[in-house]
């Protein structure tokens, strides 16, 4: 049986409740992190706690307690360990009037969950939408738990036999996935767009940066027209070719430059659980 973190301890699903005035269920006001877990051991959690951190920070939330966490992700970890899983840490405004306002300082909520992922295909199709990300937006760079928008164009995507969509900001540039960094080969150089796009710090983009030396440029959305290569990456994807962007084809996916990002993300990942 499945448990969950809930709080302070370990429940069974069924009694692992929240409030139904728990602000982040009534207007979407929390923060979480998907963690990829392999023989029942978090990778990069180190950084996923120091981005939930500064998520709850730019929301106005209570700091949360990193202790905690770690002890709640352990916690799962022992209890439903798994070959390959998504560890789930949501934390939120707690009990709060119906409304927006949060009203007086409520304890906030703290949930962990762990469950199975499946293995990722080498190579997926996307599409672009017609949605934008807002740049200049007060959730810009937090990870939220509000989703709507995002559950609306995967939605669209698998309308199109595709696994993600892809947004421009309001400039036209070339922003991220609902849930992916987007990196393209222009040239033969590996490039990804900037944060001052409106995409999330990812922490799977930051190390393919970090470990290939990919340059960070603003790049228009029709760059997707001309990239010779396209790959996305996530906590769960890791690196994963594109081989089909709306309707245009990039027959050899995953290309050289995509096959040597993924080959060295895997030797470094794996010679550094905590990187």
């Amino acid at each position: 049986m499945a448990l969950i973190w809930l709080d302070g301890e370990l429940r069974d699903p069924d009694s692992a409740r929240i409030s139904v005035f728990d602000h982040g269920l009534v207007v979407g006001d929390g923060v979480f992190e998907t963690v990829k877990t392999e023989g029942g051991r978090p990778f990069a959690l180190t950084r996923h706690l120091e981005r939930l951190a500064a998520s709850a920070a730019g929301l106005g939330l209570p700091a949360p307690d990193p202790d905690e966490v770690r002890r709640g992700c352990a916690a799962v970890l022992e209890a439903v360990p798994l070959p390959l899983g998504r560890l789930r840490i949501t934390y939120t405004g707690g009990v709060a009037p119906l409304g927006s306002d949060r009203g007086p300082v409520a304890l906030p909520t703290l949930v962990i969950a762990h469950a199975e992922t499946p293995r990722r295909p080498d190579t997926t199709a996307v599409i672009t939408v017609p949605w934008t990300r807002n740049e200049r937006g007060a959730l810009t760079g937090l990870k939220t738990t509000s989703y709507a928008e995002n559950v609306l164009a995967l939605a669209r995507a698998r309308q199109e036999a595709a696994s993600e969509a892809l947004f421009a900001n309001t400039a036209g540039r070339l922003c991220e996935g609902t849930g992916t960094n987007v990196f393209v080969v222009l040239g033969g150089e590996l490039h990804t767009p900037p944060l001052s796009s409106g995409c999330l710090a990812g922490i799977t983009r930051a190390l393919v940066v970090e470990w290939t030396g990919a340059r960070e440029t603003d790049l228009p959305l029709e760059c997707l027209a001309e990239a010779e290569e396209i790959f996305l990456t996530s906590s769960t994807r890791d690196v994963q070719a594109v081989r089909r962007v709306d309707g245009r084809e990039l027959p050899g996916a995953p290309g050289p430059v995509t096959a040597k990002a993924l080959r060295v993300f895997r030797e470094r990942s794996a010679a550094d659980l905590d990187p």
